[in-house]
């Protein structure tokens, strides 16, 4: 029983992490658009632009959720 709870934990851990990191790209994406199409001022648009590529870059990494978190800020601030 024991054995068994553990192998469904397991599971569930892949498949949040599979959905993460198919999150990071889109979240890339949604920023690059409002990039294009936000004003916003040269100093929030650096700071945006700099979690992007951080995002992309924990991405990259296999950091996902990491990923996912500086990509949530880089869209607050952005307002998407």
């Amino acid at each position: 029983m024991h054995i068994r709870k553990l192998t469904i934990a397991a599971i569930l851990l892949v498949a949040s992490a599979q959905a993460l990191a198919s999150q990071c790209p889109g979240d890339v994406k949604a920023v690059d658009a409002a990039l294009t199409t936000t004003s916003v001022s040269a100093e929030v648009k650096a700071a945006v632009v700099e979690l992007r590529n951080a995002g992309e870059g924990l991405h990259q990494a296999g950091k996902h959720q990491e990923s996912v978190n500086a990509l949530a800020i880089a869209k607050s601030l952005l307002g998407i």
